[in-house]
C-alpha cells in the first residue's frame, strides 16, 4: 500500500523573521476553536477595565487663566494649537496651546466680552462687548512687542488693534463669514457687517427682542442661525439679505453649533437641560434630543469630524454626546470647576477647551483613555483589536455596566434622580390621561416634537 504525503516548507511562502521561528498560516475554521469567543469576551471584559482604568480625561489649564469668569472661545481654524478666550472682565488672551502659555493679552472691552470670533486665514480676531464696541485686533506677534501696558494695548493702534466699529447698543454675540469679509452681530438687532465699512450694512432682524447668539454656517457660507430671548431660533439668508424661517421652542436657546460633515444639520443647547439636533430644512421637530444635564446647558459644540459634540451646562459638568444617540457617552468635572459657560472641540478633535465661572481655561481629552504618544505599529494593532473587541461584546452586560459606570458629583446624582422621577411621573399621568379619553382626543407627542411651539416661514 502506497500512501502519498503532502510536504510544504513555509520558506516558500511565508518570509522568515529570523532564524529562530517562522510564521504558519492560521486556519480560521470555527470548528477548530471551540473556545474562540469565550477567550475574546475575556479579553474585551479585561480591554473595558483597562480603557476605565487610564481614563484621566483632564490635561490641565492654559496658564494662569483669567481674573473673571470665562465667557467666550473662539478657536483659529488655520491651525490646531491657537486659540482665544475672552472674560468678564473685558481681557482677552491669545493661547498657545502647545506650551499652555498665553502668547497675547488685550485690554479689550470695558465690561463683559460677549462674542469673540477668529477670522478665517488671516491673523486678526473679532472681538464685542457690552461697551457696544467691536474691534477688529492682529495677533502676528511682528505686531507688538509684549512690553505693553494694558491700556497701550487698548489705545494704541499699532499694539495690535487694528480697526473699532461703534454699534448703538451692546452685543450679544458674533461670528466671521467662512470665505468673504463679512462679520454678523447679535444683540438688539441682528447686524451683518463688511470689514471694510464703518457702518453695518443691513439689519436681519424678525420679531426678536434680543439676539444671544449667531452663527455662520461654515458649509453653506451663506446661512446664518441665531437664537434669541423670545425662545425663537431664525434661520437667514445673507444672500438676500432676508429671514428664511423660525421655529419657536418652549424655553430659551443658549447656543448654536452646525454640524461641520452635514451642512444642514445644526445642534442648539436649551434652557430646558437639554441639547437638540435640528435639519434645517424640516424645524417642526428635533432629529435627536441630547439629554442628562441637571440644568441649562450654556454651550454646545461639534468635533471637526461631526460625529460628536460636546455640552457645558450650568450643573458644573461637561458631557460628550455621539450625534445619533441621546445620552451622553463621558461626563467630566472637577471639584473645583464652576458653571461652565463655553466648551470648544480643538481642531483635531482630539481635545476639549472649557471656560468656566471660576476663571479657568481647561484642557481635556476628548477620549479620557487615549495618549498623545508615538505609538508603534504593535501598540496600533494592540488598540485596535481591543476597539473591535469592545465594540462586538459592547451589548453583554458585565461590559456595558463597566463602560458606562461614572463618578458624577453628589449634587449632579441627586438632581438627575429627583429628575427621573418627575419626568417619570408626568409620563404616567399622561398616558393614564390618554388611556381614560376620547380615542384621538390627547394625541401622542413626541420627546422631539413636544418643546416645539411653532414654526413660521417668511413669504
Amino acid at each position: 500500500m502506497k500512501i502519498k504525503t503532502v510536504s510544504r516548507s513555509s520558506d516558500t511562502y511565508v518570509p522568515v523573521r529570523n532564524t529562530q521561528e517562522s510564521s504558519l498560516p492560521r486556519n480560521l475554521n470555527p470548528a477548530l476553536h471551540p473556545f474562540e469567543r469565550a477567550r475574546e469576551y475575556t479579553k474585551a471584559l479585561t480591554a473595558t477595565k483597562m480603557e476605565r482604568m487610564f481614563a484621566q480625561p483632564f490635561v490641565g489649564q492654559l496658564g494662569d487663566g483669567h481674573r473673571d469668569g470665562v465667557y467666550s472661545i473662539a478657536r483659529n481654524f488655520s491651525t490646531t494649537n491657537q486659540v482665544a478666550t475672552g472674560s468678564a472682565d473685558g481681557i482677552i488672551k491669545y493661547w498657545d496651546m502647545t506650551s499652555r502659555k498665553e502668547a497675547i493679552s488685550f485690554k479689550a472691552h470695558y465690561g463683559l466680552v460677549s462674542g469673540l470670533c477668529v477670522t478665517p486665514n488671516t491673523s486678526h480676531m473679532l472681538s464685542c462687548g457690552d461697551d457696544k464696541t467691536i474691534k477688529l485686533w492682529s495677533v502676528n506677534t511682528d505686531d507688538f512687542d509684549g512690553s505693553q501696558t494694558d491700556q497701550e494695548l487698548y489705545s494704541k493702534k499699532g499694539s495690535g488693534l487694528t480697526k473699532t466699529f461703534l454699534g448703538e447698543h451692546s452685543f450679544k454675540g458674533i461670528d466671521h463669514h467662512n470665505d468673504e469679509g463679512l462679520f454678523v452681530t447679535g444683540g438688539a438687532s441682528i447686524q451683518l457687517w463688511d470689514m471694510n465699512r464703518s457702518k453695518h450694512i443691513s439689519n436681519l432682524s424678525w420679531g426678536a427682542d434680543n439676539i444671544s447668539t449667531v452663527k455662520f454656517n461654515r458649509t453653506e457660507t451663506n446661512i446664518i442661525a441665531s437664537a434669541g430671548s423670545d425662545n425663537s431660533i431664525v434661520l437667514y439668508d445673507v444672500r438676500t439679505n432676508s429671514p428664511i424661517q423660525k421655529v419657536v421652542t418652549s424655553l430659551r436657546t443658549n447656543a448654536i453649533a452646525w454640524n461641520p460633515m452635514e451642512a444642514f444639520n445644526f445642534a442648539s443647547g436649551c434652557e430646558d437641560h437639554n441639547a437638540y439636533l435640528w435639519d434645517m430644512r424640516r424645524l417642526d421637530r428635533s432629529l435627536n434630543v441630547y439629554k442628562d444635564h441637571v440644568a441649562a446647558v450654556m454651550d454646545v459644540d461639534f468635533s471637526p469630524t461631526g460625529e460628536e459634540l460636546v455640552t457645558g451646562s450650568y450643573d458644573k459638568t461637561i458631557r460628550i454626546y455621539r450625534a445619533r444617540e441621546g445620552h451622553s457617552r463621558d461626563i467630566y468635572h472637577t471639584k473645583r470647576m464652576q458653571h461652565v459657560f463655553c466648551v470648544k472641540f480643538t481642531t483635531d478633535s482630539r481635545y476639549i477647551l472649557s471656560g468656566s465661572d471660576d476663571s479657568n481655561v481647561r484642557l481635556w481629552r476628548s477620549n479620557a483613555s487615549d495618549r498623545a504618544s508615538i505609538k508603534s505599529s504593535r501598540q496600533r494593532a494592540k488598540l485596535e483589536y481591543d476597539a473591535a473587541l469592545k465594540e462586538r461584546f459592547k451589548h453583554m452586560p458585565e461590559i456595558r455596566r463597566i463602560s458606562r459606570h461614572r463618578h458624577v458629583p453628589i449634587v449632579v446624582k441627586k438632581a438627575g434622580e429627583i429628575k427621573r422621577v418627575e419626568t417619570d411621573a408626568l409620563k404616567k399621568r399622561q398616558d393614564n390621561a390618554r388611556k381614560h379619553s376620547k380615542p384621538g382626543s390627547k394625541p401622542f407627542q413626541s420627546e422631539r416634537e413636544k418643546h416645539i411651539r411653532g414654526t413660521a416661514i417668511k413669504e
